[in-house]
């Protein structure tokens, strides 16, 4: 008896939010995902700042495609309030795919991580294992467990429980910005400030702005490449 090969259904995602600010690699992404899956809208933000703006005003995409490496975006900050401002899944697409960067990008919301360069059927792969509900990591990956690890995917957990608003406050202190010039930056009250500030320290299990500073640093992509070397 001959058996007739069942083509591969396709991950049924229709529409997408590609987060990445270099032109020609949007360009082949478009390509890819159009490729391997059921995606046909796709809309583009070289910016955190501009991904944002278009959840603000109402696009609701299936899948967001994004890059740590962003102009306006210091660390995981940008993976951080994505997650805030979406349910679809986040997908990380970055050339530094090394299991320190990809474990923390996991814990702070990720539900999936390619690395940048990988072959169409790596992103099949990928976009098949979210459709499922499920987190995709890159073949031979090992998502860190250490001390170190663990500590870090606290700080991670508790930096993702901030609002939007937080996370942009938090952003602005970690500038060395006073209350009264982020009310003057978000256009509200100083008191509004100073009671999102304690939210914030409570949310971060710390008691001083300098404590919460340098959770921030310490979970930051930057810091995280420097870790490994």
């Amino acid at each position: 008896m001959t058996l007739t090969a069942t083509p591969r259904s396709k991950p049924r995602f229709h529409s997408a939010l590609v987060v990445d600010d270099h032109p020609l690699f949007c360009d082949a992404l478009t390509m890819t995902l159009q490729a391997v899956s059921t995606v046909r809208e796709i809309a583009t933000a070289p910016r955190l700042g501009d991904a944002l703006e278009q959840l603000e005003q109402g696009a609701t995409p299936d899948l967001v495609v994004l890059d740590l490496n962003l102009p306006d975006v210091d660390g995981l900050d940008g993976l951080l309030r994505l997650r805030k401002a979406t349910r679809a899944p986040i997908v990380v697409v970055s050339s530094m795919a090394d299991n320190r960067v990809i474990s923390s990008a996991i814990q702070a919301g990720a539900a999936g991580f390619i690395p940048k360069h990988s072959q169409r059927d790596v992103f099949r792969r990928a976009l098949d294992t979210l459709s499922r509900g499920e987190t995709f990591v890159p073949e031979g990956c090992v998502l860190m467990q250490d001390d170190a690890a663990a500590a870090r995917d606290d700080a991670l957990s508790r930096l993702a429980s901030l609002t939007n608003q937080q996370a942009r406050i938090l952003q602005l202190i970690c500038e060395g910005k006073l209350n009264k010039q982020i009310a003057f930056d978000l256009s509200i009250a100083e008191t509004t400030v100073k009671a999102h500030v304690t939210a914030i320290m409570r949310k971060l299990g710390v008691h001083s702005r300098t404590q919460a500073v340098l959770i921030a640093k310490e979970t930051s992509f930057d810091q995280v490449l420097r870790q490994n070397g």
